[in-house]
């Protein structure tokens, strides 16, 4: 009997140990996969003709041995939420001034943390050829947030079709028109919506991305382009601050940067309605 109870004691302490060496490597692995899920970068970004060149981008990075899921958003407000409930890691849609009004409005801890592209807007229409054809009380449809509108204005005044009050910047709205000769209909609409509008509107602030996304009109077709050498207006990566070193993040943003592959996706997406910023 008592060698019948050392035999047991002795499996017993065998089978201890098994389950111990299981749960540990049950661990491991668990830990292990935990880890891998993390390490994937997140990049969150709106509908747009640049996601071709991002898409690139994510090519080349997964060549590389950086794990990359790109998130394509339907709105502007979006990729920023997404960022601060740390659904994404990093977004890529927006310019500073733009960054700016959702932090104030959103109350966002966001840091921008190296320039992309600058996109030019123009006017576009599908109703007249030249600025003076435009008859008194003309519809004229820009941007509603408070950034992309007050640059719309700004190119209203550039075509002399408005004035401002002195001193307005990107800032202005509405309510800084001193002078509107021709008595415009001014239709504020969400800036990613404006390219469809030109069926409904006489004239219409546009994006040539969004220009070209819709299919609505020819992108090089505006009557009027701002410039692309204000930096101001250049398209951000933008990050939560714990983020600001990640390495994952900068090494996917040096990619996107130093690529040909993505300059030739771009040039191909905007031919001469782009630049870089960096």
């Amino acid at each position: 009997m008592k060698n019948a109870n050392a035999a047991l004691r002795g499996v017993s302490r065998r089978v201890r140990a098994t389950l111990l060496v299981v749960v540990a490597a049950f661990a491991m692995s668990f830990a292990a996969s935990s880890f891998a899920a993390d390490a994937t970068l997140k990049i969150g970004t709106a509908t747009s003709p640049q996601i071709d060149a991002l898409k690139v981008a994510v090519k080349e990075a997964r060549a590389q041995g950086l794990d990359v899921k790109l998130i394509e958003f339907t709105d502007w407000n979006t990729p920023n939420a997404a960022l601060a409930n740390k659904d994404i890691d990093v977004n890529y849609f927006q310019h500073v001034p733009f960054l700016e009004n959702a932090k104030k409005q959103g109350g966002y801890d966001f840091v921008a943390i190296a320039p992309g592209t600058i996109m030019k807007i123009g006017l576009y229409s599908k109703k007249v050829k030249r600025f003076d054809e435009l008859k008194d009380g003309a519809s004229v449809a820009i941007a509603n947030d408070p950034v992309n509108g007050g640059r719309g204005l700004l190119l209203l005044q550039r075509a002399g079709l408005i004035k401002l009050k002195p001193g307005a910047d990107y800032r202005a709205t509405t309510l800084d028109i001193v002078e509107n000769p021709k008595h415009l209909k001014i239709v504020q609409l969400e800036a990613s919506q404006l390219a469809r509008s030109l069926d409904d509107v006489d004239l219409a602030q546009g994006y040539p991305s969004f220009i070209k996304l819709a299919g609505t009109a020819d992108p090089n077709s505006a009557l009027l382009f701002d410039g692309v050498e204000n930096k101001l207006f250049a398209i951000q990566w933008v990050v939560r601050p714990d983020s600001v070193n990640d390495p994952r993040i900068r090494k996917f943003i040096a990619i996107y940067q130093q690529s040909p592959a993505v300059r030739a996706a771009l040039d191909q997406a905007f031919g001469t309605l782009y630049a870089v910023a960096w």
